[in-house]
Formats: structure tokens, C-alpha cells, sequence
């Protein structure tokens, strides 16, 4: 299952890569199965034909990409993943997923709006530069700092870009949580000096890349559009890796001291005939 649009061509480096991201939609649903009942096995074909389909039109849409998730727990029943660059197309799709096996059917439990982002502590080719001759000793202007600066732009293209624009995987176990950082008087996030905030984030990211191979992350951004200020999606092939890297971050200092956690919702990642079976339609 590929259920990822093609991405903006990453070759074309001379391209400048904006701020402005992807819209992000976490849907989460009740499937009200004694409605369900009341509709013919040819009423519910239809209704599933419905859904399949528009699931195939939101994924052939260019830049939009739509996952689906069996939910695990009562929490909710069927979850979606949404990722479009248009607002208004979110919010077209949206409705007729709500919509899509029929009045009454589908209830919302739970939803979340943000947006990729690129984040204001990514490391910066000036920062980057003097690190390089402060703590390895690179000449200033010389050939052999103009080559790792070049290397680290071609790797800060790509870096941005993914941010931005990323292809989600089709990895099984899917995790998603809203998160905010503490205003308290004892711990207020955002009373800090920048350079205090970026140290700790630049610690809290190490912790994140030893999972590279086992966990795909995307952090979005959501002020002012819900009522936390990000989004965390996780993707795994195993729970197990998803509880050791959010057991293992809430102990560094950024989670343990300035973060505030909502609800987890936990999700498989499923074709759309074994999700059908799997959710009781």
C-alpha cells in the first residue's frame, strides 16, 4: 500500500523552500454500528464502495496524502491522516469523509488541525560555520570549510523538505498526541533566552535520532489553529518502540520540565478491505 502523493522533485536545489506547509487533519470516529445494522448488505456495499472511492480521488489528489487507521481501544473506531496543501480542500475532504457511509453513521470523537512547519532551532549555515572552526579547527574561507558548508546545505535541503512536504510511511502501528509547552511560574518555556531554548532542543533532538530506523516522526505546528500548540505523529512497526521513545523523551529536561501532554490515540495502518473487516462494516 503506497498511500503517498508524489512530492515536490527534490533534485531542484536551486528551488528556494518557503515556509508556508501542509495543512494536517487527524479525524477520529465512532462507527455507530446499530445504525449500521439497519442498512441492507446492498446499502452497505454501496456505502463501502462510497468510501473506497473517495478514498482513491483524496490520494490521487497532487500534493495530498490520506491514511487510514484501524484504532486500537474504545478510544475511537476508524482514523484518517490527512495531509493537503489547500485549506479548503481539507476541509472538502474532510466533510465527505464524515459523510461518506451515510447519515449517522460516522461520529466525530476526536480532531486536530496543524501544519508542517520548519522549526526556529534547526541549526543555521552561519551557526554551523562557526562550530566547525571553533571546534574542528576549519580555516575561515578556506576550500575545505566551503565543502562541508556545501554538504550541509544539500543536507539541509532535504531536511526542510521533509519537514515541509514529508511522505508519510505506510509503517503498521501509528501514534498520534496534541503537546504544549509549560507557562507555569515555576517552569514557563517561553521566559527562556532563545540560545537556552535551542541548546535543550538540540539535546532533546539527539535523543529522538537514535530511534532513526525504528520510528518516523513528524511534529506540526498548530497555535492558533487548535487548542494545543503541536501535533506529534509517531509511525512504528511495533508498539513496543513507540512507549520506549516517549518513555525514554519525557525524562530529558525540555519533556520533564516545559511539556504538557493530551491524549494518545493509537492506531494500525490498514488497506481499506482488512480496515472494512477489521471495524465491523
Amino acid at each position: 500500500m503506497n498511500p503517498s502523493a508524489p512530492l515536490p522533485d527534490p533534485n531542484e536545489s536551486d528551488r528556494v523552500v518557503p515556509r508556508e506547509g501542509w495543512h494536517v487533519l487527524h479525524l477520529f470516529y465512532h462507527i455507530e454500528q446499530s445504525q449500521w445494522a439497519l442498512h441492507t448488505d446492498e446499502e452497505k456495499l454501496e456505502a463501502k464502495t462510497r468510501l473506497a472511492e473517495l478514498v482513491q480521488e483524496i490520494r490521487s489528489t497532487p500534493s495530498t496524502q490520506l491514511l487510514t487507521f484501524s484504532m486500537v481501544s474504545p478510544k475511537s473506531d476508524l482514523g484518517f491522516m490527512l495531509l493537503t496543501d489547500d485549506l479548503h480542500q481539507a476541509n472538502d475532504f474532510e466533510k465527505r469523509l464524515s459523510r461518506a457511509l451515510g447519515p449517522d453513521i460516522l461520529s466525530p470523537v476526536y480532531s486536530y488541525l496543524s501544519m508542517t512547519e520548519l522549526s526556529e532551532y534547526t541549526t543555521t549555515e552561519e551557526q554551523y560555520a562557526g562550530d566547525l572552526v571553533r571546534d574542528e579547527g576549519f580555516a575561515p574561507g578556506s576550500a575545505e570549510l566551503e565543502a562541508k558548508l556545501e554538504e550541509f546545505r544539500k543536507r539541509m535541503e532535504k531536511y526542510n523538505r521533509d519537514r515541509l512536504y514529508p511522505n508519510m510511511p505506510d509503517w503498521p502501528v501509528f501514534c498520534f498526541y496534541p503537546m504544549s509547552k509549560r507557562r507555569g511560574a515555576e517552569h514557563n518555556w517561553f521566559h527562556l533566552d532563545f540560545e537556552t531554548r535551542r541548546k535543550l532542543m538540540a539535546g532533546h533532538a539527539r535523543v529522538g535520532r537514535t530511534y532513526a530506523g525504528r520510528i518516523r516522526q513528524l511534529i506540526t505546528g498548530s497555535t492558533g489553529l487548535d487548542e494545543w500548540e503541536w501535533g506529534v505523529t509517531l509511525f512504528s512497526h511495533n508498539t513496543q518502540d513507540i512507549k520506549e521513545i516517549v518513555y525514554e523523551m519525557r525524562f530529558d529536561e525540555v519533556s520533564a520540565l516545559y511539556a504538557e501532554f493530551g491524549d494518545f490515540y493509537i492506531g494500525l495502518q490498514l488497506p481499506l478491505d482488512e480496515l472494512f473487516r477489521r471495524v465491523g462494516l
